[in-house]
């Protein structure tokens, strides 16, 4: 067996029930858990009409002034541009 096979490989399958971790509160609180064979998906439920990606071109320097705005500046203009279709007269 050469030095390469008997060092650590991250993708290999661990075997050897020594070399396991101890198990932490922390741990415990990010397994996962099930109700009989169904997995109990944790986090924000999934709403009823998600977002939809989109591409849109915009001038670099209204790009800056948005990104400046600090983190959230996505659902702001989601908001602005809501705004501003409620505004606009009915056809």
């Amino acid at each position: 067996m050469n030095e390469k096979s008997k060092s650590f490989n991250p993708n290999s399958i661990w075997s050897d029930p020594d070399d396991a971790s101890e198990i932490t509160s922390e741990w415990v609180q990010e397994a996962d858990v099930f109700h009989g064979e169904t997995l109990v998906r944790r986090g924000r439920p999934k709403a009823e009409f998600t977002k939809q990606a989109v591409k849109i071109r915009l001038d670099h320097d209204l790009l800056a002034a948005l990104r400046a705005t600090g983190c959230g500046w996505q659902t702001r203009v989601n908001d602005a541009l809501r705004e501003w279709v409620k505004l606009q007269p009915k056809t």
